[in-house]
């Protein structure tokens, strides 16, 4: 078995030779705010489901100004179907009050600022940067990320912030980006959760397949 280091690069070109189309987050978002909002609330919930309810939310909420200054049982309601709904409304409210008065109505673009904000980890203030901003400053890691990290033998660490040194040191950073939004979409459609599709996997001649069961 080749070396992390040896493989990761493989790894890249093969996914990208898969996943052409993945150039971005699958949240649907115009600006850098709703970049922020589309995040906060895929906490625990699917991309699809949060495109679904920010479809009707940012007709509605155009501004910074209108999620700073909305009313909080309403906009849980509006949110519910994300899960989590009561931390996530007031997480969105608090930090866009925070944008309005301390950075006029502007999304820091910067990580030190972002990860101060009410419910804004590394891993949120990554999307929004590399999303929102084309700054690329680390790699995203959500729970696909973490989880083929470690079937791929690229980690063997469990707190996201350590698999995201890691992988940095492991990642061109030319690739930082990339390999975040990659490794979500072989996570959805192949190594799945519970059921990955191993025997079908293009990755499958160079992945150790640590943590799956029968491997």
């Amino acid at each position: 078995m080749k070396s992390a280091k040896d493989r990761i690069k493989e790894i890249i070109v093969i996914l990208k030779k898969h996943y052409p189309y993945v150039k971005k987050t699958a949240l649907d978002f115009s600006n850098p705010h709703e970049v922020l909002v589309a995040t906060i609330l895929s906490a625990q919930c699917t991309d699809k489901r949060v495109n679904i309810v920010t479809k009707e939310l940012f007709k509605k909420y155009k501004k910074v100004s209108d999620y700073a200054h909305a009313d909080l049982k309403k906009f849980e309601q509006e949110i519910r179907s994300t899960g989590f709904y009561h931390n996530k409304a007031r997480n969105i409210i608090d930090s866009s009050k925070i944008i309005e008065n301390k950075y006029n109505g502007i999304v820091p673009d910067k990580m030190e600022e972002l990860i101060e904000l009410p419910g804004v980890a590394r891993k949120t203030a990554n999307i929004v940067l590399g999303n929102g901003y084309g700054v690329v400053e680390g790699i995203a890691v959500d729970t696909h990320v973490k989880r083929l990290s470690f079937r791929l033998g690229l980690s063997k660490n469990t707190d996201p912030v350590k698999i995201e040194k890691d992988l940095m040191l492991l990642v061109s950073k030319s690739d930082w980006f990339d390999i975040s939004n990659l490794l979500i979409e072989h996570g959805r459609n192949v190594c799945k959760a519970q059921k990955p599709d191993c025997i079908n996997c293009f990755l499958a001649n160079i992945c150790p397949k640590l943590g799956v069961l029968g491997n």
